[in-house]
């Protein structure tokens, strides 16, 4: 099989004169490769007969928007894979030096707060222009009110402050086709699935949220506004919404459709290149096309719901997978081309081994209102059943010409454990064939009270995995290690609970953790609603906030830095003998001359 070499097109001279139908404008560089929304997207309009260009990172201080002219239809805006606010700053609020989607790995191509700027950038160069959308996890994220960390307030919709036409949430296939479809042939766009407007009047059956206004006078108003809308983002249970901002009114339709098995395949299967677009190629490498290379996406959404990932509200809590023969087609696209080396680095999603596993009734009926399927122990209805999963990574690892097959996305270790039939069998092909000398594993924290407010599973579960790992690795003669990502500063978490935390990685699991970063309170996510009103929001009791930087830097210094753990100095007792000068001289002669006066 060849691979393919055209990409969308990016220049005027890649348009031959032809005046685009969509132009995607996007904060990060143009990565061919279906981890790359703006890419995935702009291919799956390109299937569907639209001619569609994309503007990757385009200089806020010149007119290069302008260099494909105006499209037919509409220009899509995303911020990129990230937040743009996230890829910019640091949890210290520093700015990030580095960007591994940005040619030449410099960050200096994303602006802060990209989706208004691109907006505001289209609409400088062009009047009247056609319609523009707002997409991508930052649009999606910032739909609504909003706590914003970087500003340390409340924002209204980023539909409001960008000034954009329509927004779409969530991933957005089903919804940008609609779309696309509708402003062709001149219909109403009103109803679509996935979409936002803004409008003067409420329609018919919309709940309406708490007003903007509201939200900033009152913490309860904020929080009863948070829950309305997080119970409403499952496509079979979820209300419009509806919410005030100014004098006009922001309009959620219900989510889109989670694709069946055969949409997500289409997705995945259309024809990129897997490389960086030779415009933007010659300006550097991007480090980004490392971490995606020869990685296959099995499957998306996520109903593990930790409190302070974003990944319910964007990607959704119901699995949508691909089967088992798309994802072997797209290994052998890989295996197919040059300079593959044999090993595949990652087959998952946000977490691995969901494939496979769903709640029939939730497929059926919806999520559950008052009810997570993890949290605080996996609920009865989900199955616990590791074997589609394991399928999968024997078809993978049989593929001609694949050496090693890698699972690098992370895992619950809760549900290898809860697992009692095929929890085991899919340890052990873990350790013996999917593990690159270290498994990522997320506990986050070892402090219940910490982690019921993150809604992760208890420390004892963690030290039954870590040793069924040991085990195994221990039965099977391998040196294979675990390695442990830890947050510091989360709400409800304080200097004490990290030295805890030390403690107990030292004495229980054998550690001196690396992996611990600051917690940054991601915009629509539970663990920022705490954050901003320092209320547990389930139970409206206080909690300790952290929220000074200089103590967040300490907890983490608490499980990263020496210093905390260095033994304390014995006292001196009147009966030591005072300690003799040294005979080495002071690189300064500052001592010298000190010990000069003193005579």
């Amino acid at each position: 099989m060849r691979q393919n070499t055209t990409f969308l097109p990016t220049t005027p001279e890649e348009l031959g004169g032809e005046r685009p139908d969509v132009i995607l404008v996007c904060g990060d560089t143009y990565l061919d490769s279906p981890y790359n929304g703006t890419a995935l997207l702009g291919r799956l309009l390109e299937s569907a007969g639209y001619k569609t260009a994309i503007i990757a990172q385009p200089d806020i201080n010149n007119e290069e928007i302008a260099r494909l002219g105006e499209p037919k239809l509409f220009w899509g805006v995303s911020g990129g894979c990230v937040d743009s606010m996230v890829a910019n700053y640091t949890a210290s609020k520093k700015p990030r030096k580095s960007d591994d989607f940005t040619p030449g790995g410099e960050n200096t191509r994303r602006p802060d707060r990209a989706v208004i700027t691109y907006t505001n950038l289209i609409r400088r160069n062009f009047k009247n222009t056609a319609p523009i959308v707002a997409g991508g996890i930052e649009a999606s994220l910032r739909r609504v009110t909003h706590y914003d960390f970087w500003s340390d307030t409340l924002r209204k919709s980023v539909l409001f402050d960008s000034k954009a036409d329509y927004l779409i949430y969530g991933m957005g296939e089903k919804t940008i086709l609609e779309l696309a479809k509708a402003l062709k042939d001149g219909k109403d766009t009103s109803t679509i699935r996935g979409l936002c407007y803004i409008s003067k009047d409420i329609p018919a059956g919309f709940l309406e949220l708490p007003s903007h206004e509201d939200c900033l006078k009152d913490k309860k108003k904020f929080i009863q506004m948070f829950h309305t809308f997080y119970k409403n983002n499952d496509p079979i249970t979820a209300k419009g919404l509806a919410q005030k901002q100014d004098t006009r009114y922001l309009i959620q339709n219900p989510p889109s459709d989670t694709p069946d098995r055969v949409e997500l395949n289409s997705y995945y299967e259309l024809p990129y290149t897997y490389k960086v677009h030779p415009f933007y190629a010659k300006d550097g490498q991007v480090k980004a096309i490392d971490t995606v290379r020869n990685s296959v996406t099995t499957h998306r959404g996520c109903y593990g719901e930790c409190s302070f990932c974003a990944i319910a509200v964007h990607q959704g809590t119901t699995i949508s997978e691909r089967t088992e023969h798309s994802v072997v087609k797209e290994v052998e696209r890989y295996a197919s081309m040059e300079n593959f080396n044999g090993i595949i680095n990652d087959v998952g999603g946000p977490t691995a081994n969901m494939y496979g596993m769903e709640c029939k009734k939730k497929k059926q009926h919806g999520r559950c209102p008052e009810k997570r399927c993890l949290f605080p122990a996996k609920c009865d209805q989900m199955p616990a059943d590791h074997r589609k999963v394991s399928s999968l990574l024997a078809a993978v690892r049989n593929i001609r010409g694949v050496r090693r097959v890698f699972i690098a996305s992370g895992i619950r270790y809760d549900m290898i454990m809860d697992d009692t039939k095929f929890g085991g069998q899919y340890l052990e092909n873990l350790v013996k064939y999917h593990v690159s000398g270290q498994l990522k594993i997320a506990p986050e924290h070892t402090e219940d009270r910490v982690l019921n407010l993150m809604g992760k599973p208890s420390s004892g579960v963690l030290k039954k995995f870590v040793e069924a790992f040991n085990k195994e690795n221990k039965k099977q003669n391998k040196r294979q290690y675990l390695t442990y990502y830890l947050i510091a500063a989360h709400p409800g978490c304080s200097l004490g609970d990290m030295e805890k935390l030390k403690n107990f990685t030292s004495k229980e699991l054998k550690i001196n953790p690396e992996q611990v970063q600051i917690f940054t309170p991601l915009p629509s996510t539970y663990s920022a609603l705490m954050y901003y009103t320092e209320t547990d929001p389930f139970t409206g009791e206080h909690i300790y906030v952290e929220k000074e930087t200089s103590k967040k830097i300490r907890q983490k210094a608490m499980v990263t830095s020496k210093e905390f753990h260095k033994p304390a100095p014995k006292k001196k007792t009147g009966s030591q003998k005072p300690k003799p000068q040294s005979s080495k001289k002071c690189a300064t002669g500052k001592c010298a001359l000190v010990r000069k006066k003193k005579k």
